[in-house]
């Protein structure tokens, strides 16, 4: 069987030294509007990945720790800095901070743990994917975010999948990128089919499905993965396009999500009630629920709908 996977490959649409802006991805999930309530301070989520660019300004005191599994750097398991790119781009729309210049993330207060599972050509052994399931349950992260994949189902990863799920553990997957734009067909990519994790569908910036994004029957929702601009190597910024750029969207709301979720319940939810207030925070767009699952996340969604319904009808409409 094959023992490695690979980053879910994606496009570089333009390279950038500067800019100043809040990303379109990050306004379309309605992210600053929630800001006011959290901005995801006491989340950690593990990014497992290409590593980091440690570096870069706009993700200054948002890395808690990491650990690199691969075999970039001679193995030495301190240095976890990023010589791909891929990595360094997710981190970024997950937690870039707030600043007069850059970017900012979805969840600019949240920290991150980087387990650097996948090496400087974007692959990885399952081992190494494997060991950083596990360095994220011992580190007691809040959620485990992968945008990598491969085409094979492989028992020793699903299983350590579960366990972090089993310890509460919230883990959002892309998708992947082999979908044909034909929703009646399956695509299928691992670990994003287990239906233990979040699987992550891309929409352009229009809203409309991304030819490339994985239909199946375990996608659960989608989110912003075309033309996506965030954080890149050298301190500098890049425009990609690809599921694993939809992921770490969904992997930010998560975290504010959960933030917002507690607070009301006024305890520590479980991961599948934090997965059932995530599902409350989406919009259907039209498309098959095997492309787009329950559609995009949209952290107001419940506002919105207060606004237009009664609340025995909004209870209906979200199946509550």
């Amino acid at each position: 069987m094959e023992r490695k996977m690979r980053i879910i490959p994606y496009e570089v649409i333009a390279h950038a030294e500067q800019v100043t802006e809040t990303p379109t991805g990050v306004e379309m999930i309605q992210a600053p509007k929630v800001w006011d309530i959290t901005k995801g301070a006491g989340v950690t989520i593990a990014i497992l990945d290409t590593g980091c660019d440690t570096h870069h300004p706009d993700l200054q005191g948002r890395i808690r720790n990491g650990r690199n599994f691969t075999d970039d750097d001679q193995s030495h398991p301190d240095i976890y800095e990023d010589y791909n790119g891929h990595g360094t781009h997710v981190a970024g729309t997950i937690a870039a901070i707030q600043n007069n210049t850059g970017v900012v993330g979805v969840a600019p207060e949240v920290n991150l743990l980087i387990g650097k599972v996948l090496n400087k050509d974007g692959s990885g052994q399952i081992d190494w994917i494997i060991n950083g399931i596990l360095y994220a349950i011992e580190q007691k992260v809040d959620i485990i975010s992968m945008s990598l994949g491969g085409p094979k189902d492989v028992p020793e990863l699903h299983e350590a999948i579960q366990k972090a799920v089993n310890n509460n553990i919230l883990v959002i997957c892309a998708a992947g990128n082999e979908g044909d734009n034909d929703s009646n067909t399956d695509e299928y990519g691992y670990p994003g089919y287990y239906n233990e994790v979040i699987s992550v569908g891309a929409i352009n910036l229009n809203r409309q499905s991304s030819e490339f994004s994985n239909s199946n029957n375990e996608v659960d929702l989608v989110a912003p993965g075309e033309n996506i601009l965030s954080t890149y190597l050298d301190g500098k910024y890049a425009t990609l396009s690809g599921t694993s750029m939809a992921t770490p969207h969904v992997s930010g709301a998560m975290a504010l999500i959960k933030v917002i979720a507690n607070q009301s319940f006024e305890r520590e939810l479980t991961e599948p009630e934090l997965y059932a207030q995530l599902i409350k925070r989406t919009i259907p767009l039209g498309d098959s629920p095997r492309l787009e699952g329950n559609g995009m996340v949209y952290l107001t969604a419940q506002e919105e709908l207060a606004k237009l319904f009664k609340p025995q009808t909004i209870a209906r409409l979200l199946n509550i």
